[in-house]
């Protein structure tokens, strides 16, 4: 057997400062001419690979393989690229390597085989194709222990895999925000619009108002929908943990450090999505780096000496007013406008009580799948009363009422009286309560009230007021006063009032008035 007509040239001998005999060249030849002949009888089947990834050369051996590849004859398999023709196949990789894989099991629809193979180089040294061979059709005869090994570890990973994209799958559509008012359908509408860009995305609206929903739908509507949907929640991680959290961690980057390393949450998204909630609670000395990533797509792990490249797109996502964090210094505002390319507002449930009825019915649904009760409607007095309601949590406070009325009862229809419990113990109660005769269930006969002291009669009518008005009152008061003496600084204000800033932040949310007046007061007195 000769030599293919693609093989390479063998290289002359190396220089020595012993002399060679004359005929040393000759002898390499003949000793190459040896080798692939003994490859050639010995393997089940060999094959010689150009640099373009080209079949030029198969042996008799290897012909054996064709029906189960799919041809019929050489002259079909011949000439095409290799990865075409051999699935799973990693010639091409030796090739652009220039690295030999050994041994290997390759498996494909023709069966599983032990395989070598050898990038094949010229004078020059450089690669000019690649020399592959079936060491043996059958190793499952010969080598069950680790075949048994090999199916089990490809079984494990084909099972790790699954698991990780089924993780990772978006779990909401943009149809699974529930409504068809002009409000809803104009964030579905702006969902659908930003969602075949690739520009960041920045979500704003009160807690409770679906934004992870309509991140994982907007991810779900374009072209990485196939990638990973990694979120975030920054108010949920220690700040200390936060830029491992996001960045990793470089293999022994510091004592205790995982000896593999940690990929952080962008290396993770790469290709895909990266959701990440509540960017107001970001700490300032993070906002930089996280500016740069957006800026420059690149990544610097904790203890690395080198940047990785990225590709992921954000989708961020806050109930603050970033806005007036800016003005405050709390919040950098040139990571602020980097966020703010794509914002989508998304309106409280005040704003749409004309999808209550139908958020109601889904969301009692999937009360209903998850507790395995059956499906419990509402009289048209129950709506009402939950129409009636501020909402301060949005749909996130109508589930809790909604789930809480549902498990405290066998009746399969909820009527006003149902929810009175839970809506007295949410925030934001609402005095006023349907006519008795409205309600499927009437509470019994109260006792006749006790009288009222004696002392004091001129404060009676202030008091008789809803308890949560009051206490609502005395709150915006206090945050008055903490915010005028400390001259409309936010953070010394929290201090003053011994509570945390994102819960200051939380209630200056839900007093418009009161934010606007602290702002105020902080311009006025920097005048």
């Amino acid at each position: 057997m000769s030599l293919p007509p693609s093989s390479p040239a063998v290289p002359a001998a190396p220089a020595s400062s012993t002399p060679l005999p004359p005929d040393a060249d000759q002898m390499l030849k003949l000793a190459a001419q040896s080798m692939f002949d003994t490859f050639a009888h010995t393997a089940m089947g060999t094959m010689v690979v150009d640099r373009e990834h080209r079949i030029v050369w198969i042996s008799e051996g290897y012909k054996n393989f064709l029906p189960a590849l799919g041809f019929a004859s050489a002259a079909d398999f011949v000439g095409r690229r290799v990865e075409e023709v051999i699935p799973n196949t990693l010639l091409g990789q030796v090739i652009d390597s220039g690295q030999p894989i050994l041994v290997d099991l390759l498996s494909n629809h023709a069966g599983t085989f032990l395989v070598s193979r050898l990038p094949l180089r010229n004078a020059a040294g450089e690669v000019i194709g690649a020399f592959g061979m079936v060491l043996l059709d059958h190793p499952e005869t010969t080598m069950q222990p680790l075949m048994r090994k090999f199916v089990r570890l490809q079984g494990e990973l084909d099972s790790a895999r699954r698991q990780l994209a089924e993780q990772r799958r978006p779990k909401y559509t943009i149809a699974s925000f529930v409504g068809s008012s002009a409000a809803a359908l104009e964030v579905k509408r702006q969902a659908r619009r930003v969602a075949q860009a690739d520009s960041t995305v920045l979500l704003l609206g009160e807690t409770g108002t679906g934004k992870e929903l309509l991140a994982h739908g907007i991810h779900a509507a374009g072209r990485r929908a196939a990638r990973p949907f990694v979120g975030v929640n920054i108010a949920a991680v220690p700040e200390t943990l936060l830029e491992a959290e996001f960045f990793g961690v470089a293999p022994g980057a510091y004592t205790g450090a995982e000896r593999k390393g940690r990929e952080g949450k962008f290396r993770v998204a790469d290709g895909g999505t990266l959701f990440l909630d509540e960017i107001g609670d970001m700490p300032l000395a993070l906002q930089s780096k996280l500016l740069r990533v957006l800026q420059e797509q690149e990544i610097e792990p904790l203890g690395a000496d080198r940047v990785e490249r990225v590709d992921v797109r954000i989708v961020a996502a806050t109930s603050r007013d970033l806005a007036a964090m800016v003005r405050d210094g709390s919040f950098r505002a040139d990571l602020y406008y980097r966020l703010n390319v794509l914002p989508i507002r998304l309106p409280s449930l005040r704003e749409r009580l004309a999808d209550l009825e139908a958020l109601v019915d889904a969301l009692a649904e999937d009360i209903a799948r998850r507790s395995g009760l059956p499906h419990k409607g509402l009289t048209p007095e129950a709506l009402d009363l939950l129409a009636s309601k501020p909402w301060p949590g949005n749909i996130r406070e109508l589930r809790n009422v909604l789930e809480q009325a549902t498990l405290m009862t066998d009746e399969l229809q909820l009527g006003a009286a149902h929810f009175e419990s839970a809506l007295r113990l949410a925030p934001g109660v609402v005095a006023a309560r349907p006519a008795a005769a409205s309600m499927t269930a009437a509470a019994p006969p109260s006792p006749a009230p006790a009288p009222a002291p004696a002392a004091d009669d001129s404060a009676a009518p202030a008091l008789l007021r809803p308890l949560q008005q009051q206490v609502e009152e005395l709150e915006s008061q206090a945050i008055a006063a903490a915010l005028r003496a400390t001259g409309g600084n936010r953070l010394a204000a929290a201090r003053l009032l011994k509570m945390s800033r994102a819960a200051l932040y939380d209630k200056l949310a839900r007093h418009p008035a009161l934010a606007e007046w602290g702002r105020r007061t902080a311009t006025s007195l920097s005048e």
